[in-house]
């Protein structure tokens, strides 16, 4: 990170327990060193054990990198982000609205067969993320599950989480996917307006279909980071982890550059 990253990352970071007095030891080695190690490895693609020697010893980053993941805590520092950079762009802190999508990546072969399967549609044997997003394209909430999962049956478990986290939400685009009994369900259990954004029947070429852009955008950005490219993870909770990951570099970045613009 450089220096204007690190001055907004600091403020939010979790606190750890020991500081908190609520026991454990203090860490070895400081976050800054920890966050720039994981950054390095999700934006280049690298594998844990080939973390280079100015790093810390990989098992410790990975380490890190799990304790976070078990206990939420990267989700927790990217949402503090999110909201940094909704504030920063002159929005409400909780979105009102968004768009949900899913995109099929190939895995590798450490992926056990429980948790991959073939996309018939895409013709891609892996996972499938699912992602909601704000309006201005930033993460809500993410599932990653095999790739033969239907986009309503995870519709329905990741709407839930999403809305239980940002309850001010109502309305949610879509793809012509996600159509049928799911528009109901979101409509009376979720109190969720589901509206589904179709191509024109007479369309011809390639035209920028409306609202459906700003998730397409945030794909494109997480196959920007190497270690997305592909899955090459065991369990889909680290897999989700790596997607958090991918979208705080993205939001330190941009921070960095407001405040460089501000100064």
């Amino acid at each position: 990170m450089t220096d204007a990253e690190w001055a907004v990352a600091l403020p939010l970071l979790p606190v750890p327990g020991w500081l908190r007095g609520r026991g454990g030891q203090p860490e070895a080695y400081c976050h800054r060193a920890m966050l720039d190690a994981i950054r390095y490895l999700v934006d280049n693609g690298v594998k844990w054990r080939a973390m280079p020697a100015d790093f810390p010893p990989w098992d410790r980053v990975y380490a890190f990198f799990r304790r976070w993941r078990d206990h939420a805590l990267v989700q927790e520092f990217h949402d503090r982000l999110r909201t940094k950079v909704r504030e920063s762009a002159g929005r409400d802190a909780e979105p009102t609205a968004g768009v949900i999508d899913s995109q099929s990546v190939k895995a590798d072969a450490v992926v056990g067969t429980d948790s991959r399967g073939f996309d018939g549609g895409k013709l891609i044997n892996g996972r499938k993320r699912h992602v909601v997003v704000d309006t201005l394209g930033l993460l809500l909430g993410v599932m990653v599950t095999a790739a033969d999962t239907g986009d309503r049956p995870a519709a329905e478990v990741l709407l839930r989480q999403v809305t239980d986290a940002h309850h001010l939400l109502v309305l949610i685009w879509a793809d012509g996917g996600y159509t049928g009994s799911l528009v109901e369900y979101c409509l009376a259990v979720l109190a969720l307006v589901l509206a589904i954004v179709k191509r024109s029947d007479g369309q011809k070429g390639f035209v920028v279909p409306p609202k459906r852009w700003i998730v397409e955008r945030l794909f494109a950005h997480l196959m920007r980071t190497r270690r997305l490219v592909r899955d090459y993870e065991r369990r889909t909770t680290r897999a989700e982890a790596m997607v958090y990951w991918s979208m705080i570099l993205l939001m330190t970045r941009r921070l960095a550059r407001s405040r460089r613009g501000r100064e």
